[in-house]
């Protein structure tokens, strides 16, 4: 069971590093309209999209991502207390 719970935390510190490269890329267009900022987009924007429903931009910064990488890092270690727990 250990296992399982260190695979679903590694797999989403890995999801908040892909977030926080699809924010950098959001800075510079023409990397974000390359093919990989455009694969990145398509993992990574469905889960935004969550957060950009509820949370709207305060003038031209979007903080949607922050929120969205606070859920996961709760996520995350809420999993680590679990694999202690058992």
């Amino acid at each position: 069971m250990d296992l399982i719970f260190k695979l679903i935390s590694e797999a989403l510190g890995l999801y908040t590093i892909l977030l926080i490269i699809n924010i950098f890329m959001s800075w510079i267009p023409s990397i974000q309209n390359s093919s990989f900022g455009q694969m990145l987009g398509k993992i990574c924007e469905p889960y935004l999209e969550q957060f950009r429903r509820f949370i709207p931009p305060f003038g031209m910064i979007d903080v949607s991502p922050i929120v969205a990488i606070l859920v996961l890092n709760l996520a995350r270690n809420g999993l680590q207390q679990l694999t202690l727990i058992v």
